[in-house]
């Protein structure tokens, strides 16, 4: 049997959001006392409440939005490096990880341990890392943070150095359980037109399990 390790926050009522973003809730519209058959939810939130991915349109009004990115640009080969306390992840942490197997690199910092808070502050990362990344074949990066840039930053410095270098950005996984090593990563985004970001339900599968 294939199996595969979640890595997916749970969306429910008490997730954190980006602050003065929009909460996630859930709600029944219609119960199956009135409709005699059927229950009938509705949600609504933030494109970029929990694990989700950025569109470049996120950071760039002129840049691509969700339904117009390759969907083969979230599945592949992925590493897990664990970089424990480090309030920045810089190019000079990475010169000895092994990027050559890989497209994707997934970053567990343990920044953020408390899911039901929203972190302060919690590991970013640094405006050396994407063209360090580019060489090396990356085309996705994952973070175990609410975003790859801090909470009061208005350049995006972070943001902007992937961009640059065409790598997407898949924020707010959990890592917590999961080793270093090599996994094959599926974290695919609703195919929603006009949308900046989406959330995925995001899971890794043990490369010797493929």
């Amino acid at each position: 049997m294939m199996k595969f390790i979640d890595i997916t926050m749970i969306l429910n009522n008490e997730t954190p959001p980006w602050p003065g973003d929009e909460p996630f809730e859930y709600k029944l519209t219609w119960s199956m006392e009135d409709t005699g058959s059927v229950n009938v939810g509705q949600f609504k939130g933030s494109n970029h409440i929990g694990t989700h991915v950025d569109a470049p349109y996120h950071y760039d009004s002129a840049g691509l939005k969700i339904a117009d990115l390759p969907v083969d640009r979230f599945s592949g080969q992925a590493l897990v490096v664990h970089l424990k306390d480090k309030p920045v992840i810089t190019k000079e942490l990475l010169e000895d990880v092994d990027l050559s197997k890989v497209s994707k690199v997934l970053f567990r910092t343990d920044s953020w341990t408390d899911r039901t808070r929203f972190p302060d502050p919690y590991t970013v990362i640094g405006d050396d890392v994407g063209p360090f990344l580019k060489q090396h074949g990356i085309d996705l990066i994952g973070i175990d943070t609410p975003s790859v840039d801090p909470e009061t930053s208005k350049e995006l410095k972070g943001h902007h150095t992937l961009y640059r270098n065409d790598i997407l950005i898949l924020e707010g996984i959990d890592l917590s359980q999961v080793s270093s090593g090599v996994y094959e990563l599926f974290a695919f985004p609703l195919k929603m037109e006009q949308a900046d970001g989406s959330p995925v339900r995001a899971v890794l599968r043990p490369v010797e399990a493929i």
